[in-house]
């Protein structure tokens, strides 16, 4: 059975291309759906794309910067609020993750950690290559190079027989190949086209290096400006704000 998958928001941190910040809409037949990151603009992408937010029971994130998880405050008020949200929602992120979700909430939303909901609402925090199993699906992170805060994440996830692999942002770290080995569909940053820079891999680098993950299917997302700019030059599938995705 094939699995479907949608980009809601396929952009970096500011906005290049007109791109949504990173939210990636998984479906699945049972147990929910999953939103793997949930950027600041990921709200506006939801409603753009007629995602259904109480379908979601599960949101991964990968790394605690505004463009990867900066869209949970709306989320979780629109829950309460908006949708009318009664079924449990499972929110997993890195070590820190909890606190500094409140600090966000607070700072946006004045009250808002405090207010009652008619929902369940599960915090968890994911230890480095530990697998653990939430709603029906299995994760286990990999340690990026990326500076957040808190351990950035690459996300392996394991649901319905299949395997996606997400890298966040990182400059290249070998943690890549194991995170992403064999993977059904490996969806990877890929910043500039052949800048090396420090937090971000580029294409070039990136496809030198896909031979030893082996990946099945190889997605670039998260691209600057200066790649956008480049893509007829881009080997490789490359994501777009509402590319849907069946692997």
């Amino acid at each position: 059975d094939l699995m479907r998958l949608q980009f809601l928001g396929s952009g970096d941190a500011f906005g290049s291309g007109g791109r949504f910040n990173t939210c990636f809409h998984l479906e699945r037949a049972a147990h929910g759906n999953v939103l793997i990151d949930c950027g600041a603009s990921s709200m506006v992408a939801i409603r753009k794309w007629e995602v259904e937010p109480n379908s979601v029971s599960t949101v991964l994130v990968s790394r605690l910067h505004g463009d990867h998880f900066a869209g949970l405050p709306c989320l979780q008020l629109d829950a309460q609020l908006v949708s009318r949200r009664t079924a449990p929602l499972t929110l997993a992120g890195p070590p820190g993750f909890e606190e500094r979700l409140m600090i966000v909430m607070e700072a946006m939303f004045a009250g808002s950690t405090k207010a009652p909901r008619k929902f369940e609402l599960e915090i968890r925090e994911l230890a480095l290559h530990e697998r653990v199993e939430i709603n029906e699906l299995a994760v286990t992170p990999y340690l990026m190079k990326h500076y957040s805060g808190a351990p950035s994440y690459a996300l392996r996830i394991e649901t319905e027989g299949k395997v996606l692999t997400y890298s966040g942002d990182t400059e290249w770290v070998d943690e890549l190949i194991p995170a992403g080995r064999d993977a059904d569909l490996f969806i990877c940053e890929a910043y500039f086209f052949d800048k090396v820079m420090k937090y971000h891999v580029d294409y070039s680098t990136l496809m030198k290096r896909l031979p030893e993950i082996g990946a099945k299917r190889t997605i670039v997302t998260h691209m600057s400006a200066e790649l956008l700019g480049r893509q007829s030059e881009i080997a490789c599938e490359a994501a777009h704000d509402g590319l849907v995705v069946d692997f």
